[in-house]
């Protein structure tokens, strides 16, 4: 728990001399509907602590009894009291109440501005309120057009007031503009708001009806601002202009602006600030969402990269994988191909001996077996490493070789379109399509009951390297709703496809499988078609 901060009262004494002085520099600006004084009040014990209220309140009290005194007390000093001592009470009150209801000092977002002003507006009413009481204590029969002038006054002035005033302070005191954003707002009010400010100037300076063109053409520099430098520049924009137009109507000995003008500022001024929080919150939206892009851009790159490293482990497996079949196979055709070759040969010798001993149909038998174990050996020699793809390349192996004579002799029919040179293809890929047509020719014949069996082969070039597009299908009776345990055919083609950075997709078929499949190739052997 964080500790709470120090209070001296030397600090205390010297916001308040600053607040008396703010509260007598104020003071002569004061019109019918133009309260600044109202809204130092309001912001200043909006921002400051309660305890820091009475001295605060105590120091607008010796504020307004000097400006009283040097007036000469025209109601006295009972009347100075019951005038001016209910109204900082009431909106203390006010106050008091609302950060009882959590109300925040904020002007970040539009909601934030909207409780902040229906505040004002809430404490502003109540004032008006009270004054209308002590109106009608003072004057025991007030006529009705006295009373809603008053009203009006009070109502319209001690807002305007607050909208010019609170947001000045909350930026000075809460929400601290950096030196970027500072700078901005400079330029754009030397190139921007002093032109505006001059032409609006000009504008008050005429006889009507160009000082109420000048209000209304007054919103336009706010607007900009609001759009430009969010609330901040609103309010400052909103301060500015006014000030001026103000000054002009003193000099020029002009009335102060009336009930519709200053309806219309108050108006005006709610909506630019309301426009200045929106555009602010978008703002910092936009920031976070571009934040957001670069961090999900960067976890992109990782899962990339990652995604490239699990690719290429897996490739350098399928890689040790067939090197190991190969080597496998190698042996196998060294070792045991070669004693099955001596037995037979052996067997051929001895033939004439056992025919003389009776005993022919044991050699016989032994041949047969022989036979069968060779055959055996060349099925698992094609399966480690088919030897045809060596042989004969990779469309004559798929066109020709063992895979055809599994299919015929399962009585299935097998079609081939193959187009393309298989040479723009790496050895990977090309011992991968063979892996994988086998596969599902192997599945076919196992499970699917199929009578034919179809297989497409496009190899092309891209820009990237080469493609080859296979395409597989056969007309059996299809997956099964529920894949049996231990079942790693698909996903071990699957597997095989993606450790190659290519797309393998089951396309759902009324009867029988269709696979399509999509393999890139690096073209690592450097071959170039002749054109």
């Amino acid at each position: 728990m964080s500790p709470k901060p120090l209070f001296l009262p030397w600090t205390g004494i010297f916001i308040c001399i600053g607040y008396f002085l703010a509260w007598l520099l104020l003071w002569p600006t004061e019109q019918p509907y133009w309260m600044l004084p109202y809204g130092l009040r309001f912001g200043a014990l909006l921002l400051s602590p309660m305890r820091m209220w009475p001295w605060l309140l105590g120091a607008e009290f010796a504020a307004t009894g000097l400006i009283a005194v040097a007036e000469g007390l025209p109601l006295g000093w009972v009347g100075f009291v019951a005038g001016e001592l209910p109204e900082p009470i009431v909106v203390a009150i006010c106050l008091s109440l609302m950060r009882r209801a959590q109300l925040h000092v904020s002007m970040r977002d539009p909601e934030d501005v909207s409780r902040l002003l229906l505040s004002a507006a809430f404490t502003v009413a109540a004032t008006t309120v009270v004054d209308a009481a002590l109106l009608s204590m003072i004057h025991l029969m007030p006529s009705s057009d006295l009373l809603m002038r008053a009203l009006g006054q009070d109502l319209l002035g001690n807002y305007v007031g607050t909208l010019l005033v609170v947001p000045l302070l909350i930026m000075l005191f809460r929400a601290h503009i950096n030196h970027r954003a500072l700078a901005n707002l400079t330029m754009d009010g030397l190139l921007v708001m002093l032109p505006a400010l001059a032409i609006l100037l000009l504008l008050s300076s005429h006889p009507s009806p160009q000082p109420q063109f000048a209000r209304i053409l007054s919103l336009a520099p706010v607007l900009f601002f609001a759009f430009r430098h969010g609330w901040r520049g609103a309010s400052l924009a909103m301060l500015i202009s006014n000030l001026g137009m103000t000054l002009v109507d003193h000099f020029v000995g002009r009335p102060a602006s009336d009930a519709t003008a200053q309806l219309f500022l108050a108006v005006a001024g709610t909506g630019a600030l309301m426009l200045g929080a929106a555009t602010d919150a978008l703002r910092r939206s936009s920031e976070r969402v571009a934040e957001q892009n670069v961090y999900l851009a960067a976890v992109n790159r990782r899962l990339d990269q990652l995604a490239r490293q699990l690719r290429d482990a897996a490739r350098g497996n399928l890689q040790a994988e067939e090197n190991q079949r190969r080597h496998m196979a190698a042996e196998l055709h060294d070792e045991l191909g070669q004693n099955l070759t001596a037995i037979h040969t052996h067997l051929k010798l001895a033939q004439s001996r056992l025919a003389q001993a009776g005993m022919e149909d044991i050699g016989t038998s032994i041949s047969t077996i022989l036979g069968h174990m060779r055959r055996a050996l060349h099925r698992l020699l094609d399966d480690l490493r088919p030897a045809v793809l060596d042989e004969f390349g990779l469309l004559r192996a798929l066109d020709e070789g063992p895979i055809r004579d599994l299919l015929t002799t399962a009585g299935m029919i097998y079609h081939t379109e193959l187009h393309g040179d298989p040479r723009l293809l790496d050895e990977d890929t090309r011992t991968a399509i063979y892996r994988l047509v086998q596969e599902s020719a192997t599945n076919a014949v196992k499970h699917a009951q199929a009578s034919t069996f179809q297989l497409r082969l496009r190899i092309g070039e891209r820009q990237s390297g080469a493609l080859a597009l296979l395409d597989i299908r056969d007309d059996g009776v299809g997956l099964p709703t529920r894949m049996p345990r231990g079942g790693r055919g698909l996903q071990g083609m699957r597997d095989r496809v993606t450790s190659l950075g290519g797309l393998f997709r089951l396309r759902p078929e009324s009867q029988g499988v269709h696979l399509r499949i999509l393999l890139r190739s690096s073209n690592a052997n450097g071959f170039t078609p002749r054109l």
